[in-house]
């Protein structure tokens, strides 16, 4: 992870960390880069924002840098993540810039860049842009005159991306009663209207973004909020998704929480059931729950494990052409539809499930088991410092020997935040508490936690 760049683009707050001068010059760099690898064609930029209130802000310091730098720009105004990753494939742009900071609180954002297949940027091109807004690169030319970029309205783009979506399922979900928790953010403008299209009967909530109250008390980072819902409306199933909308957990008509895991499994299984599941693979990261891997094996399928971050997980897939992967958070990809997370479209693959094999959700989903998991996160000063630390690496070696093959601990950096995670997988909950604190006892004995 480089200076400003994590697993998930440059986040932080908005005009502390991230500031407009920032995005600016996030803006001056891709405008000039792009121009350079193709001098004789005029770049082309699509730009999507989320519903935080610095958005705006950064929208139009990320304008202003890639206009002054020869670039045009098409603005898909607020949309979701995954739009503007199908936008820049589909449409032949240079890149593709999301301006969201995902499931966090309103006062942060993020700048997410897209390379023209629709993933994620290069690394090498993030250490340019952060040594360029750090001043170790000389200044660039600014364009001039004709060369000047100009600004279009690109809201055709996002309803493309809408239709798109509405031709993903070859059933109608005629009769099923959804719920659908947008979390003020990307997917109000969106999800309903895609529901209501392919026949299901659709009760939304969480879909007034006022630019302070995305993800607040909402959306997938607050799941009881539609568990709730769906019990007291007697809902068929309830989807939830982040701000941006790529990823989304589902509740049963029971109240029960699907997971990632869940959703990879049941809709793994659907897939190989369809004989659309190259080599039996699922991709997974490091997180996903054992119970996930034993349920897999149980059904004769298979799995890979990357690092955390969904990035690792479609780099993987593109490699291999493998047909869905994701995270237990709900980052889940579909290959065939997409090359990024996508919240909707997730939802959209369970309902086909479901009609498929005419099934209720809690059926799908329950014949996969999760092991207890617990997991905590520690405020440290310095991250590799925490981890190279030998007394929190002999405390995590204890753990996981006394855990055995019964159970396993991971503690991993954070890729967005100066946090250490700590997660333990065991039979019971008590045991998982037990040794994630051990190893957190540790780390703040060792003077290493801010908290």
């Amino acid at each position: 992870m480089g200076k400003y760049f994590g697993t998930d683009g440059f986040r932080g707050e908005a005009n502390v960390t991230l500031t407009a001068e920032k995005a600016f010059k996030i803006g001056r760099y891709l405008g000039w880069y792009y121009k350079a690898q193709h001098p004789d064609t005029r770049v082309q930029v699509a730009i999507g924002k989320d519903t935080r209130r610095s958005s705006y802000m950064l929208e139009d310091a990320l304008t202003s840098g890639l206009t002054s730098s020869g670039a045009d720009v098409f603005l898909l105004h607020v949309t979701t993540t995954p739009s503007v990753s199908y936008v820049v494939r589909t449409e032949g742009f240079d890149c593709g810039i999301m301006i969201s900071a995902s499931h966090n609180p309103f006062y942060d954002n993020g700048i997410k860049v897209m390379r023209a297949n629709g993933q994620k940027i290069e690394p090498e091109i993030e250490e340019k842009i952060e040594a360029y807004i750090d001043g170790e690169i000389e200044e660039i030319p600014y364009a001039t005159r004709e060369d000047i970029g100009r600004t279009t309205d690109f809201s055709a783009g996002r309803n493309r991306y809408i239709g798109y979506l509405m031709t993903v399922p070859t059933r109608t979900f005629q009769g099923v009663r959804v719920g659908l928790d947008c979390a003020n953010g990307s997917a109000s403008s969106i999800a309903k209207s895609v529901f209501e299209a392919l026949g299901a009967k659709v009760m939304v909530i969480n879909n007034t973004p006022d630019g302070t109250n995305i993800n607040r008390g909402c959306g997938s980072t607050h799941i009881e909020v539609m568990q709730n819902y769906v019990l007291d409306n007697g809902l068929d199933v309830g989807f939830a998704y982040d701000g941006d909308a790529d990823r989304c957990l589902a509740v049963d008509e029971k109240g029960n929480v699907v997971t990632g895991d869940h959703i990879m499994f049941l809709c793994g299984k659907y897939l190989r059931e369809m004989g659309q599941l190259r080599d039996d693979m699922v991709v997974t990261t490091v997180m996903s729950n054992l119970g996930l891997y034993k349920a897999l094996e149980a059904e004769g399928m298979k799995y890979q494990q990357t690092a955390v971050g969904d990035k690792y997980v479609a780099e993987n897939m593109m490699a291999n052409s493998y047909n869905i992967g994701g995270e237990q958070s709900g980052h889940i990809i579909f290959r065939k539809y997409a090359t990024t997370g996508d919240g909707i479209l997730t939802s959209l693959m369970v309902m086909q499930a479901m009609k498929e094999k005419k099934s209720p959700l809690s059926k799908l989903a329950g014949e996969m088991k999760m092991y207890p998991q617990v997991l905590k996160n520690v405020v440290v000063r310095d991250k590799a410092e925490a981890q190279a630390n030998e007394k929190v690496q002999a405390a995590v070696q204890a753990a996981a020997e006394a855990l055995g093959q019964d159970g396993r601990i991971l503690v991993r950096e954070s890729g967005t935040e100066p946090k250490i995670r700590v997660m333990v997988e065991a039979k019971s909950h008590e045991d998982c508490e037990k040794y994630v604190d051990s190893v957190i006892a540790v780390i703040r004995a060792e003077g290493l936690a801010l908290e």
